[in-house]
């Protein structure tokens, strides 16, 4: 066993699982979400009377897409804090595919107080660099495992979590390729594993299977965006029946359109039915709670609900709704720790 093994590792080092807090297992503090082609195309500055249009078409504003400022992300999560927020998981993985900053998050995390775990792997085909052609399975997993063991590009900063592997729909022979790269790592270092779906609702059992075939280990995998993905109670128990987690990382989206893809999104207090009725059927301990927030429209500074949307709006809803305090810090606080938790 290593000295991470029933740990979880910050950007600032070990901690205990205890130490965790209410935990917010999907955000991003530093992002890019444009490709590398497009990075630095300069774009409009976000003003109040075009929010309205924003909130609906988000994509729409090349700025809006960019979280590049650490002083912004520090006021956001000294917010978070304040609500009673300990950790947040930061899904930015390699610098050439979202934009990661491990100084970057060293600073936040010791400016606001908050644990911030980072992400390592690689996201979807259209953001990767060419690198991700040229590498072998072997290669993309060595990069992870060093970005864990020993810490980015040698800064000493570890990541704590394998993700958000993207994947799209169908799923693309490099997505696959760093999946199962992912899962080399995976068995490696005992990292739990986070997998971003394509936007359909077979790609989530495409995740598991390349995650079973490569002989990973489900029980330690996250299905993420379940609320964009799967639209039916009947979906969601089949997938949980797998062992995974299942995680509804879009709450504060409460607009049913969504602008990548013709699907109908759910509201937050349709994302706490589906939850309830899972634990019903005996899966309290697979579900995680996140905002996925990753655009300025989103951010308290822009008229956004900010990183405390869940422990100012949901939690209290959750409470209305039925669920009682044991529910709810298994949701917030149990399960993420689970999930961060190293296990070698």
């Amino acid at each position: 066993m290593s000295e991470r093994s029933g740990k979880i590792q910050t950007v600032l080092g070990l901690i205990e699982p205890s130490e965790l807090g209410h935990t917010q297992p999907h955000e991003h503090l530093l992002v890019n979400l444009l490709p590398p082609p497009l990075r630095n195309r300069p774009g409009k500055p976000i003003r109040l009377e075009r929010l309205g249009h924003l909130r609906r078409n988000w994509a729409d504003n090349v700025d809006n897409l960019r979280l590049t400022s650490e002083e912004t992300a520090i006021e956001e999560m000294q917010a978070y804090k304040a609500a009673g927020g300990g950790a947040l998981v930061d899904q930015s993985c390699h610098n050439f595919d979202l934009g990661r900053s491990p100084e970057g998050l060293v600073r936040i995390a010791r400016e606001a107080g908050i644990h911030v775990i980072m992400g390592s792997g690689f996201y979807i085909a259209s953001n990767h660099s060419p690198e991700v052609e040229n590498l072998s399975e072997e290669d993309l997993a060595a990069r992870i495992c060093s970005d864990i063991l020993d810490g980015v590009d040698g800064s000493g900063i570890k990541s704590g979590i394998i993700g958000e592997m993207g994947l799209s729909s169908p799923v693309e022979p490099n997505e696959e390729k760093a999946l199962r790269a992912a899962v080399l790592a995976q068995k490696q270092t005992g990292a739990g594993l986070s997998i971003h779906p394509g936007r359909d609702s077979v790609s989530p059992m495409e995740g598991i299977h390349i995650v079973r075939k490569a002989g990973g280990d489900w029980e330690r995998t996250v299905i993420c965006h379940i609320d964009r993905t799967l639209f039916s109670l009947k979906e969601m128990l089949n997938l949980a029946e797998t062992g995974c987690y299942l995680e509804f990382d879009l709450f504060g989206e409460e607009s049913s359109y969504y602008p990548l893809a013709p699907i109908d999104m759910p509201n937050d207090a349709t994302r706490i039915d589906y939850i309830m009725q899972l634990m019903k059927a005996g899966y309290a301990d697979r579900i995680l709670i996140s905002q996925d927030i990753c655009t300025k429209h989103r951010l308290t500074k822009f008229g956004g609900e900010g990183y405390s949307h869940i422990l100012q709006n949901v939690l209290p809803m959750m409470r209305r709704k039925g669920m009682n305090e044991d529910d709810i810090q298994n949701i917030v606080v149990k399960n993420p720790a689970g999930i961060l938790s190293f296990v070698r």
